[in-house]
């Protein structure tokens, strides 16, 4: 069952650049989140609403992402790197 759709929401991630990677691989990246939510950019301290599974802060280009089973709490959105 490698490889599951699924895998994200019972995986457990090292880092962001993994939670990124899992939602571009399962063509989530670009879809809206039911719910979007507002975050402090970890790098510039700048806040932003992110929209998308894989969004980014508008004035550093750090780039979020968090799994749709995961995207009801902030605290699962995962920072993966400045243009990422």
């Amino acid at each position: 069952m490698a490889g599951n759709v699924h895998d994200g929401c019972s995986g457990s991630f090292e880092n962001g650049k993994q939670v990124v990677d899992k939602v571009r691989q399962m063509g989530f990246a670009e879809q809206f989140m039911p719910v979007p939510m507002e975050l402090k950019c970890v790098e510039c301290g700048d806040e932003f609403e992110m929209t998308m599974f894989e969004d980014k802060c508008p004035k550093c280009g750090m780039v979020y992402g968090v799994v749709p089973c995961h995207a009801f709490d902030a605290e699962n959105i995962q920072a993966a790197g400045v243009g990422y």
